[in-house]
Order: C-alpha cells, then structure tokens, then sequence
C-alpha cells in the first residue's frame, strides 16, 4: 500500500523529549540537518519508510469537539503542508506537544525525528507527507577497526538500532478535509500506556475496504467462537465449518455483500438476525460503521485466516484439522469406554 522507490527526504530534525512527569527536559534544535553523505541519506529513508511497507491500516486525524483544527498536530502538518518554510518552527511546536502529553510514568524518553517527504506513493497515489517517528529504544553496538594487519575494538553503548522503528507516523497530503490519510507504527507493549495513537496524534481508523474487511471478519469470528453457543446449540465441528466457510467466502467474492454472505455461510435465519444484531451492538459500541456492502480486501482475508482456527482439540492426544466437508466427520459415544468419539471418512491416505 505505501512505497518509497520514488520518494525523497528534505527538512530532517531531531528533538530530544523526556517524560514529564519525570522532570526529564525537553530538548529541542535550533537547526534541521544538512544531509550530505548519500549512504546516511539512504539509511535514514530505510529507517523511517520501510516498516510502513506492510502497513494497510489507515487513519484520520480526530478531536472529540468535531473540530480538526484543535487536533493539535493536524493543526501544525497543516501549516506546514500550506508553507514548507515553517517545517522547523512547527517541528518544534510537535515536540512541545508530545512533551506535554508524556505524563505516564511508563512513557520512555528518545529522540523524536521529523522529516518531509516527497515521491510516496499511496494506494497507487504520489503525495507528500509528513513523518514523525521516536527512538525509545537503545542497545549497545561494537565496532570492529582495522588499522594494517592489527585489529581494535570498540563500542556503542546506547546506540539506535535501524532496523527497528519504536513509534512513527506518515501524514499524507490527501484528504485534508476529512482528517489526512494516517499511517501509524506503535510498537507500545502492553504494560505502556496507549499514548502515541490515542493522546499524542488523536486518531481514528479510517474506514477503507481493507479496514472493512478486516473488521466484519473479526467480529464474525467473535460470533462464532464466543456469542452464539449463548443462543444456540451448535457443535464444535458446526462452529469451524460456520468459520471455514466465512473464510471461503471472502476467497471466492470480490464483493461483501451482508445479506449473501449470510445467507451463503449462516444458512439459519434466526443465526443469521442473530450475527447482524452482533454486528449492530459493535458498531455502536465502538461508534463506528463497518457497512453492509464494500469490495473485499485480499491483504485483509490472508491477514485473518491466518487466525481462523479449523482445530478439533480433543483431550491431549489429538488434533482433526477440518478443511472442508463436515459431514464426513460423526461424533458419538461408546458406553463401554465411557468416552466420547469421532468417526472420520476419507478416500485417501497421504
């Protein structure tokens, strides 16, 4: 969804901001950098951009009032989208705000690096962007020198590791009106708070078809595995064939429409008003609008099948994996053993 072969990176600046609630400084340049060395130039684009490749996930900028411009930082991309020239000035204004925000204990300090981009291209789109990223992490790195044929050794305690982007952001020059387009890295463990996503850059996921598509097919997953056994008596085997076909579905269509897939995969009409009632308390819990029809993200279904369990798990000692028709699978009871069983029909033996 996001490549960089075109792209080129004007205005980088490094801020150095601590945890507030710490008392660590804010440390903020007077100065961008001059980028001379084109190996350095090089690194620093891999650094910043390749982690976004796989990304598919997009964001908009939000303010509970409604009013983007009291988002902080779309306020400053904004400035800075309408004159480059004031790049540093609002880089600084960005660091200021991610300073005054970072006020959980947990909150790491680091560099915080912003540069502009041209040449991205997005979802087949050239566009600018903004990007903003923070090195939280650092490890210790040896240098190996050779001086004729002897050899010296030597090391970086607290080095940044390339390879390893902590937090970033790509705001894209794109539909300004409804928030930007946002792509977001946040590689917060659980023990930290949520602070980059939710209370430094203020976002919303932005409802494309890969969103869509990831969205509607978890909240089916959930149904199955964990709602509708409170509404029905259904099997373990019923429940991964409802999976394995959902998945089927989204293979085989280009386009979700709720009513077919219903009525293809659930085939039961109070499963099927049941699983649309699931899906109508999630979008108002969560206030957000899957839809009842969009075109199907491929990158979205490889992502979720990849956790669609079609595991019988039977005591310790064994596992039926079930990929296709269930009826060839019959589950009874042996009184003499006192344990239940399942019966198997195949044609072939591999």
């Amino acid at each position: 969804m996001i490549s960089y072969f075109q792209a080129s990176l004007s205005h980088p600046t490094i801020h150095k901001v601590g945890n507030k609630i710490l008392d660590e400084h804010l440390n903020l340049s007077e100065h961008s950098l001059k980028i001379d060395d084109e190996v350095l130039d090089n690194l620093l684009m891999n650094y910043f951009l390749k982690p976004f490749e796989k990304v598919n996930e997009m964001y908009r900028f939000d303010h509970p009032t409604g009013d983007l411009n009291l988002n902080e930082v779309y306020h400053f991309a904004d400035i800075i989208f309408n004159d480059k020239d004031t790049f540093h000035e609002n880089s600084r204004q960005i660091a200021k705000h991610l300073y005054d925000i970072s006020n959980h204990p947990k909150i790491k300090s680091g560099e915080l690096y912003l540069c502009y981009f041209t040449g991205l291209q997005i979802e087949g789109e050239l566009s600018d962007a903004i990007g903003i990223f923070k090195s939280e992490s650092k490890e210790p790195y040896l240098k190996v020198i050779q001086k004729s044929n002897e050899f010296e050794i030597n090391y970086e305690q607290e080095a940044v590791n390339i390879k390893k982007l902590d937090k970033g952001c790509l705001i894209f020059n794109t539909e300004k009106e409804a928030g930007y387009k946002v792509a977001v890295i946040d590689q917060t463990n659980s023990t930290e708070a949520a602070y980059w996503i939710d209370d430094f850059l203020k976002l919303k996921i932005s409802n494309n078809n890969y969103t869509k598509t990831n969205t509607v097919l978890k909240v089916y997953k959930d149904f199955v595995t964990n709602q509708i056994d409170e509404e029905f008596e259904i099997s373990k085997t019923d429940k991964i064939d409802l999976l394995n076909r959902s998945i089927k579905y989204f293979k085989e269509k280009e386009h979700f429409d709720l009513d077919e897939f219903s009525n293809e995969v659930l085939a039961h009409e109070p499963g099927i008003e049941a699983f649309k009632r699931f899906k109508k308390t999630y979008e108002d819990e969560f206030e957000t609008q899957i839809g009842n029809s969009f075109l199907i993200s491929d990158t979205a279904v490889k992502k979720q099948a990849r956790v669609f369990k079609s595991v019988l798990k039977l005591d310790k000692n064994f596992h039926i994996y079930i990929h296709g028709n269930k009826e060839l699978i019959e589950k009874g009871y042996d009184e003499e053993m006192k344990m239940s069983y399942y019966k198997v029909y195949f044609r072939e033996e591999n």
